[in-house]
């Protein structure tokens, strides 16, 4: 796709975003389609589902995973450490300590990308740091870290690496959702406290 094409593209959907946002989150939208567009043409605004697994492993404080998915679909499960912010209540301001910080990179995720990338979109173009996408969601991540397994008689050590960080990433993303509904909501509940404390208070 060409720049031209592609600078099309964004401004349409620049321009129905910012017509479904409220009126004064509108007006203080700050990068122009074309800043958005340089922005967004580098790959630097992803992060791959075995980057997040590891950010997972590793308890990465310096990453806040972003579930833009409904309450609903994200009680019935989601990424370790993942908050829920339903992607129609984004520019809710009880959230603005969350995505408008530098102290994280916020990484946003949904089932697939378009979410995401809308989402992404808002908070960059509102000036929004450290944003960035999950490439896949939700459906890569079952593919990926879920459903990754080891076929053949030889592995390469960079495989092996790959394929205990998928697995440990696997294996805690199943005892978190295993929990019962009352205890993963107290887990939840209490992340949430947990990052409004440090965040100053945004509940």
């Amino acid at each position: 796709m060409n720049a031209r094409i592609k600078i099309s593209v964004l401004l349409a959907g620049v321009g129905l975003i910012l017509a479904f946002l409220p009126f004064n989150a509108a007006k203080s939208f700050q990068l122009k389609p074309t800043e958005l567009l340089e922005i967004s043409s580098n790959s630097d605004m992803y992060f791959s589902v075995d980057e997040v697994a590891r950010f997972v492993n590793n308890e990465d404080s310096t990453i806040q995973l972003i579930d833009l998915r409904s309450a609903s679909e994200f009680m019935e499960s989601n990424i370790p450490g993942s908050i829920n912010i339903p992607f129609n209540d984004l520019l809710n301001p009880n959230w603005e300590g969350y995505l408008n910080q530098d102290r994280v990179r916020n990484v946003y995720y949904a089932n697939g990308d378009e979410t995401a990338n809308m989402a992404w979109t808002i908070v960059s173009g509102l000036g929004y740091s450290n944003s960035f996408v999950m490439k896949g969601g939700m459906n890569e991540w079952y593919l990926t870290v879920m459903l990754s397994e080891f076929t053949g008689e030889r592995i390469t050590p960079r495989e092996n690496s790959l394929f205990e960080n998928r697995y440990k990433a696997r294996r805690t993303f199943t005892q978190i959702n295993s929990l019962p509904d009352s205890l993963k909501k107290q887990y939840l509940e209490a992340k949430r406290l947990e990052e409004s404390q440090l965040d100053g208070g945004c509940e």
